[in-house]
């Protein structure tokens, strides 16, 4: 029976003398620092990536807090402040006519929280009625008429136009007394005034709807509400109705404006004070609940920026990858050398990673700097309150460390499979 023979006592004493080769964190890094020093405008080149992924995260993401603010904001002030009040009479009673009384604006002078209210629907000319600044019949009506051509003609009350909260380019609005007396003004759009070619009001301009001359009392710049009147003709009810009569069924709409607070209050009693006997013939539409109307956007933004924000540190891992790999293969000699005096392939995959990592840390740090100065920055500009979480902050540089780790993985295996001879031979 054959037995085994163990190691003789020489070869026991060889392999007692030789120590087993470690790699501490200690030395890691100093290998890593030494690395980077060795070659410095590689290494800067090498952590640009990292720099413009991180600061693009937190760039990006501070962003997206500080706008999401500012939408809440604005769904606090416009969207949570207006209701619309919708003709609905002819689906009930198709013999009802239209839903709104004659005098909705007083009537809702007895609900609080309403600041302006107003009646208002698109006014059905004939087909072959324009907006232009010339009467028709006349021979130069083609160029006048054809840039009115697209608008559209509302009847508004004075209310109707003050929900909308206009800011005037020129002239004025029309009052109340306009509309008793049904003159025969208009309002118009800047986008409409523009086409038009009436830039100024002091020479008293008309414009013509079909065959009708109207006086141009004043151009709207901008409205924060109903923007698409930028492009419309505005004119008193009253004459409207005096000229084309009245609207037909579902026609008509009232814009309310409310206090902060006060819309869904509004919504639920505006119908009965306008038609008391048949509320029903009236449609109140609330504005959306803030708060899932915020998180809706806010969400759709937070994923859209941390796409692109993604998108930005895989380019960083990409190039601090492509970076290593050539400093691997450029640094065959020294990692064979290493090999051959006792360092084994982790040890070897450890210093690449570590120096990778080290890059991707210090890319972060620099890039989290940039990030936050371009979130303040951008703040101070549009005069924004900056929204930038502490949890990003300090996520920011340890999600550099792990891009660069993560991009060293292929060439730190790599260099660990170079064999000591072959290395020594190039």
């Amino acid at each position: 029976m054959n037995r085994s023979r163990g190691p003789g006592p020489v070869a026991a004493r060889w392999a007692g003398a030789v120590p087993v080769t470690r790699l501490g964190l200690r030395d890691a890094l100093s290998e890593a620092v030494a690395g980077m020093l060795r070659r410095p405008g590689r290494a800067a080149l090498t952590a640009l990536g990292t720099v413009l992924g991180v600061g693009s995260f937190v760039a990006v993401l501070g962003l997206t807090g500080t706008i999401s603010a500012q939408i809440d904001g604005r769904f606090n002030v416009l969207s949570a402040t207006e209701v619309t009040i919708e003709d609905v009479a002819g689906q009930q009673n198709e013999f009802a006519g239209s839903g709104f009384p004659a005098d909705p604006e007083k009537r809702l002078q007895a609900v609080a929280g309403i600041e302006h209210a107003g009646v208002l629907w698109q006014v059905r000319t004939t087909s072959a009625a324009t907006v232009g600044t010339v009467p028709p019949k006349t021979g130069a009506a083609s160029a006048g008429q054809a840039a009115g051509n697209g608008s559209t003609v509302f009847a508004a009350s004075p209310g109707a136009i003050a929900a909308m909260v206009p800011t005037l380019r020129e002239g004025r609005l029309y009052d109340a007394y306009a509309e008793q007396s049904r003159q025969r003004v208009v309002v118009i759009g800047g986008g409409l005034a523009d086409r038009l070619g009436i830039g100024s009001l002091s020479t008293r301009p008309a414009v013509f709807i079909g065959d009708q001359a109207f006086t141009v009392a004043g151009i709207i710049e901008d409205v924060r509400r109903q923007p698409e009147h930028l492009m419309s003709v505005l004119v008193p009810k009253a004459t409207a109705e005096g000229l084309w009569g009245p609207p037909g069924p579902t026609e008509a709409r009232m814009l309310i404006a409310t206090e902060l607070g006060a819309a869904r209050q509004v919504a639920e009693l505006a119908p009965v004070a306008l038609r008391p006997d048949h509320p029903e013939y009236l449609k109140a539409v609330p504005p959306p609940d803030p708060r899932m109307l915020r998180a809706s956007v806010t969400s759709d933004l937070s994923a859209l920026f941390l796409l692109l924000a993604g998108i930005c540190l895989v380019i960083g891992a990409v190039g601090i990858a492509n970076t290593t790999l050539v400093a691997v293969l450029e640094r065959t000699g020294e990692i064979g050398l290493r090999r051959a005096l006792g360092a084994r392939g982790r040890h070897i995959s450890a210093q690449f990673l570590t120096e990778s990592a080290t890059l991707g840390a210090l890319g972060g740090l620099v890039g989290t700097s940039l990030g936050e100065l371009t979130v303040v920055g951008v703040a101070v500009v549009r005069d924004w309150t900056p929204v930038l979480h502490p949890a990003t902050v300090a996520g920011a540089p340890l999600a550099g460390m792990v891009t660069g780790l993560l991009a060293g993985l292929y060439p730190a295996w790599r260099a660990a499979r170079i064999e000591p001879a072959e290395a020594l031979r190039r």
